[in-house]
């Protein structure tokens, strides 16, 4: 075996065992032993298992980058297609280098973190922050959300694609359809200045407004209720009857505007899209 071979196996094997162990627990003795060489020449060749990771990840960095650059620097496309094309490089890649990827998103020593898998995926979402910086001005919206939706896709298609890795019970381009179903249709349904509609401080004041509106109504009723009663010719059936009508008013005032709430929300939606 020549001396690239030599170094080529320990690479093949060091990425092995980094895989399935990560950085930490694996020792140069058994980096040695699989290859069924001494300890003096995984020295020789790298220095140390710290040489042999970072050639390990400076091959699998280069790899995924660029696998990630050419499916997203072609702008005349249409978006949709990028981020399909985008989400299927990356499956390709986890499916055709699945030591390499465990490796990038194992545990890893602290001691280059510009070269870290999470600093790459930074650098991804500079670039897909540039494609939708275009696409929101277009579209005439606010810019101020572009980094954290650029963080939001990618985010949400690596971490579906570990998940994937340890369980591949669809096929890549199945999963890659899932993935740009609901990023597309999420991005194609965006308000121009989203809001929460049920949780948060101003759906709370909402709330707090709308029980107000109802208590104040319910204690209108009780005085007429009261003074109904202390006058024994007006304690009929019939008044009774006007009681329970206008209970029964009020749950239908309380589900109209229950209702309400929701109704502006389908309506809003139906005007973004």
């Amino acid at each position: 075996m020549t001396s690239l071979q030599r170094r080529e196996q320990l690479i093949e094997v060091g990425r092995s065992l980094f895989a399935a162990k990560g950085f930490e627990a694996v020792s140069v003795e058994e980096i040695a032993a699989h290859a069924k060489v001494s300890k003096p020449i995984v020295y020789e060749h790298f220095g140390g298992k710290e040489g042999l990771y970072a050639v390990i990840v400076d091959r699998e960095m280069r790899a995924l980058t660029g696998t990630l650059t050419a499916a997203l620097d072609d702008p005349t496309v249409h978006p949709r297609q990028i981020v399909e094309r985008t989400a299927l490089a990356l499956l390709t890649y986890i499916e055709e280098n699945a030591e390499g990827f465990q490796v990038l998103v194992r545990d890893s020593p602290s001691t280059d973190p510009s070269g870290s898998f999470s600093s790459l995926m930074g650098d991804i979402a500079v670039r897909v922050e540039d494609i939708l910086s275009e696409t929101f001005k277009r579209q005439k919206l606010s810019a101020k959300g572009v980094p954290y939706y650029a963080q939001m896709l990618v985010g949400m298609t690596v971490f579906t694609g570990q998940y994937w890795a340890d369980r591949p019970k669809v096929s890549k381009e199945q999963l890659a359809a899932y993935i740009v179903d609901l990023a597309w249709h999420g991005l194609s349904r965006l308000d121009s200045k989203p809001q929460l509609f049920f949780e948060g401080a101003k759906a709370r004041k909402e709330a707090e407004r709308r029980a107000k509106r109802e208590s104040d109504s319910g204690s209108s009723d009780s005085d007429q209720t009261s003074s109904a009663q202390s006058d024994p010719e007006h304690a009929t059936g019939e008044d009774s009857g006007l009681q329970n009508m206008s209970s029964g008013a009020q749950v239908t005032q309380h589900s109209a505007e229950s209702g309400g709430e929701v109704l502006r929300f389908e309506q809003e939606t139906e005007h973004n899209d």
